[in-house]
């Protein structure tokens, strides 16, 4: 038994959402994902894959999705060549500060109002709730381009989500997500599957939520709700696989090690249904 993984687990579940997300603003114990970290390299990555499958951003609608509260991601896409920027988050947490240093190089696309950094609407548009809602749905038109880094493993609803971001884009758009699927506590990428459901819901899951999916679970999802899916296998831990196998539950292990030992992947979906 782990006692030192149970008992931070253990704090991180019960732990206030408040003061969870007062540390991950401020990069305290809690570490932001890569849009957060380094917005262009996150860019990056979203170009190097769009420019693969021949997509570009010039003249593109594009949506953010758990963009975080910074900015930088969406003027980043805004220089390349995007014509709009959607940033889409189930919560309003700005952050003001970091936000306020991309006034110098992105003045273009933001304004100052009473003291808070705001973008400019014929640019960015900020959509706050939940996407899968009719109301948030509605207020904004399809999109050609999706994006998202470490988001998808925390949705509480993967279906549905997945669902309404296919809704939500055009017919010839494309998603590009990255998606990271070992514990986030990543000395023991394994740990978390070796709990049963409840244990898991009621005690350790952090309150940013791991909803333990795993590769052919996100298959199923996007294979439903998309023509054309490709997943790339970014990173397997086979060796952390192995010390971990015989204790992780039946439900996440298909016999395959290859999909088991998964880390990291990226998702390609285009066609949505």
């Amino acid at each position: 038994m782990n006692l030192r993984y149970l008992v931070l687990r253990l704090i991180r579940h019960f732990m206030p959402e408040g003061l969870a997300r007062f540390l991950l603003k401020r990069r305290w114990i809690i570490k932001p994902g890569l849009e957060s970290r380094d917005p262009s390299a996150a860019v990056e990555q979203y170009v190097e894959v769009l420019s693969k499958h021949n997509v570009k951003l010039e003249g593109k609608r594009v949506l953010v999705f758990g963009y975080g509260g910074r900015f930088a991601v969406g003027v980043d896409l805004l220089k390349r060549g995007a014509a709009h920027v959607v940033l889409c988050d189930h919560f309003v947490l700005l952050d003001t500060e970091r936000n306020r240093e991309l006034l110098s190089e992105y003045g273009m696309y933001l304004k100052v109002e009473r003291d808070e950094v705001q973008p400019r609407g014929e640019y960015i548009t900020l959509l706050h709730g939940d996407i899968r809602e009719e109301s948030i749905q509605k207020q904004i038109s399809q999109v050609d381009i999706v994006l998202s880094t470490s988001v998808f493993e925390h949705l509480d609803d993967v279906p549905g989500i997945t669902k309404a971001l296919a809704k939500l884009t055009a017919p010839q758009g494309m998603h590009v997500h990255f998606v990271d699927l070992r514990d986030h506590f990543f000395k023991y990428p394994f740990e978390m599957l070796k709990f049963s459901e409840s244990v898991w819901k009621n005690f350790l899951n952090p309150t940013s939520n791991l909803n333990r999916y795993r590769l052919n679970d996100y298959k199923r999802e996007f294979e439903l709700n998309f023509g054309s899916v490709e997943f790339k296998v970014l990173e397997r831990l086979v060796d952390e696989f192995r010390k971990a196998q015989s204790q992780i539950r039946a439900e996440f292990k298909t016999g395959d090690e290859a999909v088991d030992a998964v880390g990291l992947i990226h998702v390609v979906a285009s066609l949505p249904r």
